[in-house]
């Protein structure tokens, strides 16, 4: 019996208009009422059909998720097929994006079900809603892509109708049980329905023919309609073959199937064989096993289960069709054992063995170990298996750096001498290894460096590996941008270098123009070209040329060359391209001149033209001439070589003239041309030119060619239009697809530049960097979340066209999807009769919220699903009822969204329905993690359904590290709140937690655990930001997410309870911002806050808003609602020169409409006389100047602001002693005023300290001229200095050397000339005093030489020489590290040059270490002297000798008083010359005249009386008693040698002039026996002068010192350290070589 049906179904605004010309077998159940839905009643008998679907409508509105819920309901049936049938438009439309999905499944599984009938499930048949694909339904064929859910694949193909079974049977409502029912319909769809294969994506090639079929289908509507129902109508014959033929074999395999259902233990039907295998060769080992249940097979090697994952790529297990197999790659020696397949299921075991041999050829140890495997049949590298694991991403790079693209793989068998046979392509352009390619293939990865990138690198790059069943692919993108310019503003380099229309001495180069997007426009290029092996570039055009081709000539014929280019524009020259390819110049018509003669098929006769030609001497014309480039920079011509040409060198000459005029003029006087091409750039704008070229060689010249056709100097072409509309779609989380139109007039286009920006940017951004050539493109890189807008521009040899019109903005989404298959179903409570259950959400939405859960149930052993719940849920806790107890049952989940239902989760664990009565707690669930940091995170759950015998009191979080069960509790004490915050964790590591439950009665039983989650934030994680809104004062928590899409929310909570609809808080989101106000916030609002945003990666936040916190939002909040002009300075004052007075404030900002006022004394003040008021906007100053500041100025000052809502008032008391310090400044600043309307001292008076420490008094003078007069005075005395002061220089100084306390006073210098005067004064006492000594001693610190040791008679002295030295100085000696205080055994003095100390009568005690500190008040100057060791014992030794020459000096014979230089006397008189001498012992005195010793005579008397005075008495003298008599005194240790000279005269002759006498010292005796002298008698006591000693006397500086050798040359050392006393009788001299005031004070008296 045949029929049809025909249904006309209406839901919501939906028509759904369903056609079933089907063959029908009649049942005999009755028919079935639908139920209390509300949708209308079926009394249709119980068919069952079998046909095709055609849907169509009309009527508008979104698709419904429950139409596939609504549809069961209504026809009451299920609909059983094979496959997911998404029908789509031939023609893409992006304007077809809703869909509905109407989801069916078959739920009868009859026991003559086959087995792979019963593994089918539910599969949905997605089917637009759309008014333009209902109204093309009937017209237009249907693309189908179909998603297998058995084993079997198919390739997609296009087809005609759908096939679908559906069958319509009752509810119970007779003794027929739903099992005969669900049988009767197995009976009839034993044969699966009709499939559609998989169309799931179109390559770029599929994709740009599938456009061009597209847009020709117009054409053939008719057609297609009458072939669609052609083909309707033979699938309506097969489909009724296929139904008898179906209930035929039902019926026979009936029986068979019914046998299958008898439970049967594990049976090896093919058992395992022993193998033996070359090593280094693959093995399989395989079995087929049979038993009800099925059993699972595992394997074992010698007793181990073999497990692949402990070694990839060694071991592959496979179980097909019941063929159980385990494939062994690339064995080895230790590979030999014994393998086994253990088959188990419930009924029981089955063991199959078998032993595999591994075998090494003999003496192949050697070759085997160096890779020489001795193969038992040849393995190519196509025949491998290859699959590729991890694949390269799209990828990013720069300009001069690297990058490479690796693909990992699982190569089966792993042999290292066939590597998989691996090829890389660039857009579709097979690479091959060079010096800037680099490929590898090896250690399971394919491998392709470009080691130095270039914008030529740009594009899709395709790894194709052969495999045992084809090829295995992978493509992805690479973008190259631009490297750092030279300079700024300058342009990307140009790309795509490359030579055409090669000549012995010409090249034509082409290039690609770079992208320009925020530089200035190209305005040219310049060509370099270098030879090859040569590092230096040539510039080859003068002047930019403004197209991308350049003819370069000039070339030496037989050299290589390389090419490169750079781009020019305003701001400078781009970096240079990358270099072409080596181009060698060449005769291009050298090989046309070239014949191949063959002679008996065998041999081949090269032949040139020249041999045929004959002898030619001269040349032919050449023919042909015309221009074969013509732009605006230039024209090219070319032309035909001459036949005939001759054998000698060949060149060429051109002529050109004026289109029409006949003057020719010769073009290449002097280069000659040897190719037939030519560039041209000199000629003449708006001018037409005609050519004609001679051939030339050593014979002559031929005829003139033909003249060219007339030739101008143009761009033909200029740049294409600009593309048209710019359509951006979704593509994935990060990318975009654009496509746009091309524009109408392309002009030889490139490719095109795509731009994008982000949208209330003003910055575009290069989306490519290399002309793209199709209308379509993938932007890769996008921020997730954020919005674009893109813009197109056209590309050719001319540069960029006008940019496209933008796009409409898009979101960065992923496109529409379903959502992936939820997960996690874990059961929450039991009462025996129902389980409540609970799920996870789908970690993929698919682009859309989630909206609806269907849950699937089955008992645990049967395979046959039931559905739970016809209408959606939206939340993720399910009650399932209606169960049996003692039962097990398995669920399963799907989820759904706007596009449609997505994909079922894995089947439950099985449970069981038995009622829970434990007294703990049941588990905790769906718990989820938020704020995940690199060392923190926070885990979050709920609470359990099923609570125990008593409330829960807390709980307990454990933790474990993936893949441990070791768990750790993470809190001691339960927390009574369903978060936790975790610390301490380590960065990068992965973790499982899980959750227990407790009540008063224990811990309940564990949670499920947590999805295992690493301890990383995400990149661009930011926190929540607590603020107060600068318009409104409003206090608010802000989050800016790192990411986001079209369906995430922001919800916030607090202490991690949901806020919900709170009227404490308002939430808003803009964007990618989320801000929660508070209304009115106190401290109720206190708390932790936190924020988590769907549908991302765990984007979340939380902050802890305190009480300190929160006051001080609270103040700025109230600042900013009740306003006041921040100000940086109140009203202050300040004098200014002429004593006027200036009041000010500072205002941190000002609006130009700002208003103030200056209230004095309660009175307002206005700008006018003697008051000045104004304002700057830009500073925020408001000020206030008084001329004239009097003591009626005295008071309050106020200023009062007004800008827009804002005040501010500052006042200031200027009143009492404030008032008059400001009226004192004032008169002072108006005197200085008046003083410097004259002379004046611009710097008064000052001090300064030159290098040889002077004091310098100085002071800087203005306003001066040549009649001005300069005094110094010290103490109102004036100061008359050696060089005059010069006022007209500017400054003048006073010197002070020898700088001391004598110094002090007040000194002054007037300035003076008839306009005024001036005085400028200095105090030098007390703190300028002490800065003047610091500044001396600063400087004579710094000079200070290393201490020197001297050696005198008293001690030994330390030296230290400087610039200068005063006692005021403060200088300090230490002996080990104790201040020496001056004493008679340690003496502390100084010269002007040097500071002292001297250690008189030293001993042991004084060795050690000696220092001088000089402090200058901020730093201290040390010398230090080691005065131990040698250096002590050769310092004493040197001291006792100098110590017993001064003993004897003081002790030895001298003439101290008496004697004079000269005496005259007249004859007749009596001469006394009589002296004191002194000595210890007494003295021998010895008189001498003229050298002879004096004898005591009657006429010479000599008298020594008392050992104390010595005479020499002459009676009556003579003129012969005249002559040079002289006085030796001696004793022990020494003696004097003193002489008188004697003048005699007569009475009445004139007094002669007197001769000086010499006296002389005796040398002092170096010991007491080494000058005996005998007593002499005394001489008479005569008052004569004594001699002066003589410097003799004092040791000389040549003596030994022990001075150490360190002390440097450079010091110097005085020739005496003691001055020779002035006196004749130094009482002291002895004991002190230096002077006693010296003792008291070492600066000398100032002169």
């Amino acid at each position: 019996m045949q029929t049809g049906l025909f249904l006309r179904l209406k839901h919501k605004r939906q028509v759904l208009n369903v056609e079933w010309p089907l063959a029908v077998r009649l049942s005999q159940n009755k028919s079935r009422q639908m139920d209390a839905a509300g949708s209308p009643q079926c009394n249709a008998p119980n068919l069952l059909y079998s046909g095709w679907i055609n849907f169509s409508g009309s009527g508008g509105g979104s698709g419904d998720l429950n139409t596939a819920r609504f549809l069961h309901q209504l026809v009451l049936s299920r609909v059983k097929t094979e496959s997911a049938v998404e029908p789509q438009l031939l023609q893409d439309r992006p304007d077809l994006q809703q869909r509905q999905t109407i989801a069916v499944e078959h739920e009868g599984m009859g026991e003559g079900m086959s087995e792979v009938s019963q593994q089918q499930g539910r599969h949905r048949i997605p089917h637009s809603c759309s008014q333009r694909l209902r109204n093309f339904v009937s017209k237009m064929p249907l693309v189908f892509s179909v998603s297998e859910i058995c084993p079997r694949k198919r390739k997609p193909r296009l087809v005609r109708s759908i096939k679908i079974c559906l069958t319509i049977s009752p509810r119970k409502s007779s003794s027929k049980s739903v099992s005969q029912v669900q049988a009767q319909a197995t009976e009839a769809m034993a044969e699966p329905a009709y499939t559609i294969p998989v169309f799931r994506q179109r390559t770029a090639e599929e994709t740009e023919e599938y456009q061009r079929v597209s847009a020709n289908v117009g054409k053939g509507l008719a057609v297609i309609q009458e072939e669609l129902h052609r083909m309707r109508m033979a699938t309506k014959a097969q489909v009724e073959s296929l139904e008898i033929e179906r209930e035929v074999k039902g019926r026979m395999t009936k029986r068979l199937d019914l046998l299958d259902e008898i439970p049967k233990m594990p049976d090896f039907l093919v058992a395992l064989r022993p193998h033996t295998v070359w090593e280094k060769t693959p093995v399989k080992l395989f079995c087929t096993v049979e038993g009800n249940p099925r059993p699972i097979v595992k394997w074992y090697k010698g007793g181990v289960p073999v497990d692949p994952l402990n070694a990839p790529g060694k071991y592959k297990i496979e179980s097909k069709y019941g063929v159980h197999s385990l494939i062994i790659s690339r064995c080895v020696v230790r590979d030999t054992a014994e393998y086994s397949a253990v088959a188990t299921n419930q009924h029981g075991t089955a063991t199959s063995k078998a032993m595999v041999t591994v075998k090494r050829p003999s003496g192949a140890a050697e070759s085997c170990q160096l890779g020489l495997v001795p193969h038992l049949t040849e393995i190519h590298a196509s025949k491998l298996e290859v699959s590729l694991l991890d694949r390269f991403p799209v990828s990013f790079g720069v300009e001069g750096s690297s990058i490479s693209l690796v693909s990992t793989m699982v190569v089966v068998p792993d042999l290292p001498n066939v590597p998989p046979l691996a090829q890389w392509y660039r857009d579709d352009k097979l690479l091959k290894p060079s010096k800037l390619v680099e490929m590898a293939v090896g250690g399971s990865a394919a491998r392709l460096t470009l080691p130095h990138l270039a914008k030529d690198d740009e594009g899709l790059y395709t790894l194709r590996i052969f495999t045992k069943d084809g090829t295995a692919e992978h493509s992805a993108y690479l973008f190259v941008s631009d490297a750092a310019p030279s300079a700024a503003g300058a342009p990307g380099a140009p790309m795509s270098v490359k030579a055409y229309d090669i000549n012995s001495d010409y090249v034509l180069v082409a290039w690609k123009p770079p992208n320009t997007v925020n530089e200035a426009p190209i305005t040219g290029y310049f060509v370099d070209r270098c030879e090859a092996g040569s590092d230096t570039w040539v510039q080859c055009n003068d002047a930019p040329v403004k197209v991308c081709k350049y003819p370069v000539h000039g070339l030496s014929m037989g050299r290589s060359y390389h090419f490169r280019v750079r781009a020019v524009n305003s701001a400078g020259i781009s970096r240079p391209s990358r270099k072409s390819d080596k181009v060698t110049a060449i005769d291009a018509a050298e090989n046309e001149r070239l014949q191949v003669i063959k002679i008996e098929g065998k041999y081949d006769i090269v032949v040139k033209d020249d041999e045929l030609e004959g002898y030619v001497t001269i040349p032919g014309e050449p023919t042909d001439v015309h221009a074969s480039e013509i732009f605006k920079s230039y024209v090219v011509l070319s032309w035909k070589p001459p036949s005939p040409r001759g054998r000698a060198p060949l060149w060429y000459v051109i002529d050109k003239c004026l289109a029409g005029t006949g003057a020719w003029q010769r073009m290449n006087t002097a280069v000659k041309l040897y190719s037939p091409r030519y560039p041209v750039f000199d000629l003449q704008d708006g001018q037409k030119y005609q050519f004609r070229v001679y051939s030339v060689n050593m014979y002559g010249s031929s005829e003139a060619s033909a003249p060219s056709e007339p030739i101008q100097k143009v761009d033909q072409d200029g740049v294409p239009s600009a593309p048209g509309q710019v359509v951006a779609t979704r593509n994935t989380k990060s990318s975009v697809f654009v496509q746009w139109e091309p524009p109408k007039h392309q002009k030889h286009l490139m490719g095109y530049y795509i731009d994008g920006r982000v949208v209330g940017s003003k910055d575009w951004f290069a989306c490519n960097h290399k002309p793209f050539k199709h209308t379509r493109f993938v932007v890769h890189g996008l921020i997730p979340g954020e919005s674009y807008v893109f813009r197109v521009q056209a590309v050719n040899v001319f540069g960029l066209s006008e940019e496209s019109q933008e796009s409409s903005p898009i979101s960065v989404e992923p496109a529409l999807a379903t959502p992936s298959a939820p997960f996690g179903i874990t059961m929450l409570s039991c009462d025996g009769s129902s389980i409540t259950l609970a799920w996870k959400s789908p970690k993929h939405c698919g682009g859309s919220k989630v909206n609806a859960y269907y849950i699937d149930k089955r008992d645990a052993d049967t395979l046959v699903w039931k559905e739970v719940n016809l209408t959606g849920l939206t939340e993720r806790v399910c009650t399932v009822d209606n169960l049996t107890e003692g039962n097990f049952y398995e669920f399963r989940v799907q989820a759904g969204n706007m596009a449609g239902v997505g994909l079922s989760s894995a089947p439950s664990a099985p449970m069981k329905c038995v009622a829970w009565t434990m007294e703990e707690p049941g588990p905790a669930y769906d718990l989820s993690f938020s704020e995940v940091r690199s060392h923190s995170l926070v885990i979050l759950w709920k609470a359990p359904v099923y609570t125990g015998a008593s409330a829960l009191t807390g709980y307990f979080v454990d933790m474990a590290k993936k893949g441990s069960s070791e768990f750790v509790t993470l809190n001691q004490e339960a927390v009574n709140h369903r978060y936790l915050k975790v610390t301490g964790l380590e960065e990068g590591e992965t973790y499982v937690f899980r959750v227990r439950a407790v009540n008063a009665n224990g811990v309940g039983k564990a949670s499920q655990l947590s999805e295992p989650v690493c301890a990383k934030a995400l990149p661009g994680t930011k926190e929540i930001v607590a603020g107060v809104d600068e318009e409104t004062g409003d206090i608010y928590l802000s989050l800016e997410a790192c990411e986001i899409c079209e369906t995430s929310k922001f919800v916030w909570s607090k202490n991690y309870k949901p806020i919900g609809d709170c009227p404490r808080v308002a939430v808003t989101a803009q964007g990618r911002t989320s801000r929660l106000t508070f209304t009115n916030p106190d401290k109720d609002d206190l708390g932790k806050y936190s924020v988590v945003v769907t549908d991302t990666d765990g984007v979340s936040s939380s902050h802890t808003l305190t009480e300190d916190a929160l006051n001080t939002m609270l103040e700025l909040s109230h600042a900013i609602r009740h306003p006041v002009i921040p100000l940086k300075h109140g009203l202050n004052y300040e004098i200014l020169e002429k004593g006027h007075v200036r009041f000010w404030l500072q205002a941190v900002k000002l609006s130009p409409s700002v208003s103030y006022r200056f209230i004095v004394n309660d009175k307002e003040v206005t700008s006018g006389e003697g008051h000045k008021i104004s304002h700057d906007v830009a500073t925020g100053i408001i000020q206030m100047t008084v001329d004239h500041f009097t003591r009626n100025n005295e008071g309050t000052y106020t200023v009062q602001i007004h800008d827009g809502k804002a005040k501010a008032q500052s006042s200031l008391v200027l009143v009492g002693d404030v008032f008059k310090v400001a009226l004192k400044e004032a008169e002072f600043q108006r005197k200085e005023h008046i003083r410097k309307q004259g002379p004046h001292f611009s710097e008064y008076l000052y001090f300064t300290v030159t290098e040889d420490c002077t004091v310098m008094l100085a002071c800087k003078v203005a306003n001066v001229k040549k009649e001005t007069t300069f005094h110094w005075f010290k103490e109102d005395e004036e100061i008359v200095p050696e060089t005059p002061p010069n006022v007209m220089s500017g400054a003048c100084a006073l010197p002070l050397p020898l700088f001391s306390r004598k110094d002090q006073g007040v000194f002054k210098a007037v300035l003076s000339d008839d306009r005024g005067k001036d005085t400028s004064t200095i105090d030098i006492s007390g703190q300028v005093f002490d800065d003047i000594i610091n500044a001396i001693a600063k400087i004579a610190g710094a000079s200070a030489s290393d201490l020197v040791l001297q050696c005198t008679p008293e001690g030994i002295r330390l030296q230290c020489y400087m610039n200068y030295y005063t006692e005021e100085m403060k200088t300090v000696w230490k002996h080990k590290e104790t201040k020496i205080a001056s004493s008679e055994k340690m003496r502390i003095g100084g010269t002007a040059e040097m500071a002292w100390m001297q250690i008189c009568d030293p001993s042991d005690k004084e060795k050690g270490h000696y220092s001088i500190e000089i402090s200058d008040g901020v730093k201290t100057h040390t010398r230090t002297f080691d005065l131990s060791g040698q250096a002590y014992t050769d310092a004493y030794e040197e001291y006792l000798r100098l110590k017993a020459a001064a003993f004897a000096e003081k002790n030895r014979g001298r003439v101290v008083g008496g004697l004079p230089d000269v005496v005259t006397i007249m004859e007749e008189k009596s001469l006394s010359l009589t002296c004191t001498v002194w000595g210890e012992p007494t003295p021998e005195v010895t008189w001498f005249k003229n050298e002879q010793e004096v004898t005591s005579t009657e006429h010479t008397r000599v008298v020594f009386d008392g050992g104390k005075f010595a005479s020499l008495v002459i009676n009556k003298v003579t003129p012969d008693d005249s002559g040079k008599y002289s006085i030796n005194v001696r004793n022990k240790y020494g003696g004097e040698f003193v002489e008188i000279t004697v003048s005699v005269y007569k009475h009445g002759e004139q007094i002669p002039e007197p001769k000086l006498g010499h006296p002389r010292m005796a040398t002092p005796a170096a010991t007491p026996a080494t000058t005996p002298m005998p007593p002499k008698s005394p001489a008479p006591h005569s008052k004569t002068p004594t001699p002066t000693p003589s410097k003799a006397q004092t040791p000389a500086p040549s003596m030994k010192s022990p001075t150490p050798a360190s002390t440097p040359a450079s010091t110097p050392v005085p020739k005496s350290p003691t001055p020779t006393p002035k006196s004749p009788t130094p009482p002291r001299s002895v004991k002190s070589p230096t002077p006693p005031r010296f003792m008291k004070s070492p600066t000398p008296p100032r002169k």
